[in-house]
């Protein structure tokens, strides 16, 4: 145990010391937080105004779709 705890330090050392890797670090920190929102906004089934707007406009978008195809 103690093997992987000084093994974890010794990395988190070299990714503060390196900035290409703090960078990165940032960049998965503002992805979970985007993913989150998102989830946030839909919630489990999308039942609120942003999700009658989406199913509305892929509805509008399909029947177009049908329509230049049967015609």
């Amino acid at each position: 145990m103690l093997h992987y705890y000084i093994k974890t330090t010794e990395a988190m050392k070299r990714l503060r010391a390196d900035q290409e890797g703090v960078v990165s670090f940032e960049y998965i920190i503002v992805a979970v937080c985007i993913v989150g929102a998102v989830g946030a906004v839909f919630g489990g089934g999308a039942g609120g105004q942003i999700g009658l707007a989406l199913q509305n406009g892929i509805g509008q978008i399909t029947a177009t779709f049908a329509n230049a195809i049967a015609g």
